[in-house]
């Protein structure tokens, strides 16, 4: 609009088009803020995505890049609303307009049919687009191995379609077979061992097994339950590869391939890295071979 002079703009405190900063001290101050990332949310989006890849430090494209992940999620977009609704609702409140319009519908009401149904109808509708039924399917399979509420979803029939669909080249004829018996042995074995109840994830069932040697007993089980459990993170560490690369990789790096990868490894694997010393490295590049001179 400044472009094509729809809008005029001055210089300073003048200019037209700025994000209000909210102030500690005025509660007003955060309403006038919401509202300015409302009305600007598209600019602010695309401002962000040029800093992102023209940003003149490493450290402001990641936040860029992090802050327009955040602004763009569902989920603040949604509590956007729903605090401009809720201080729009204070502020006619305050002004004792509040009775005048909304006189006829509660507010608890237009909470639950306005805002909770609508919500809840975009969320459904996210995730059909983004799951197909055969997603839904394994997901649905997968679930029959949850130990919650007393190994409620258990069920053996679905357990074995899941394996002969899913995954048929982790389990032979053989393996399929033994994992139903495995199976049926499981579910009496689980109603009298203590130490299998009260379980709320297949991530401590997998624990529980290992821990009472019964993963030698049940071994399909135990790779199944493996495999499932491996399925969660699989594509979010890819996503975690083209996240780190934007950040890691550069103009000058990209002629460096070992030492370029080795950087995105520990860049993605910051926990693990943590874990090791600077001593304890130095001491590995020496033990690899002899030196001339002290490393």
């Amino acid at each position: 609009m400044l472009a094509i002079d729809e809008l005029e703009t001055g210089t300073g405190a003048n200019q037209i088009g700025t994000l209000k900063r909210a102030g500690d001290s005025r509660s007003g101050s955060h309403f006038n803020s919401i509202c300015s990332l409302m009305r600007m949310f598209g600019p602010t989006c695309l401002v962000l995505e040029n800093i992102k890849e023209d940003g003149s430090t490493y450290l402001q494209c990641g936040d860029a890049n992090v802050a327009h992940k955040m602004i763009n999620s569902f989920e603040f977009i949604f509590s956007l609303h729903l605090m401009k609704e809720i201080m729009d609702l204070s502020a006619q409140y305050a002004e004792g307009r509040s009775h005048k319009k909304r006189d006829h519908v509660k507010v608890e009401h237009h909470y639950h049919f306005d805002i909770f149904n609508a919500t809840i109808d975009v969320q459904l509708q996210e995730l059909d687009n983004r799951f197909g039924e055969q997603p839904i399917e394994l997901l649905t399979l997968c679930s029959t191995l949850d130990p919650k509420d007393a190994y409620k979803s258990f069920n053996v029939d679905d357990i074995c379609r899941l394996v002969e669909k899913y995954y048929p080249l982790d389990f032979s004829e053989r393996d399929r077979t033994g994992l139903k018996i495995q199976l049926k042995l499981f579910e009496h074995d689980e109603q009298n061992h203590l130490k299998f109840q009260n379980l709320s994830s297949m991530a401590e069932l997998c624990r529980r097994l290992v821990e009472t040697e019964k993963s030698k007993v049940y071994s399909l089980i135990d790779r199944l339950i493996r495999l499932v459990l491996t399925l969660r993170v699989s594509t979010a560490t890819g996503e975690r590869a083209f996240l780190a690369m934007k950040i890691v990789k550069t103009r000058l790096r990209n002629k460096m391939e070992e030492f370029l990868s080795d950087n995105l490894v520990v860049y993605i694997e910051k926990e693990i890295a943590k874990n090791f010393t600077t001593n304890s490295i130095l001491d590995d590049f020496r033990s690899l071979k002899e030196r001339r001179l002290q490393f």
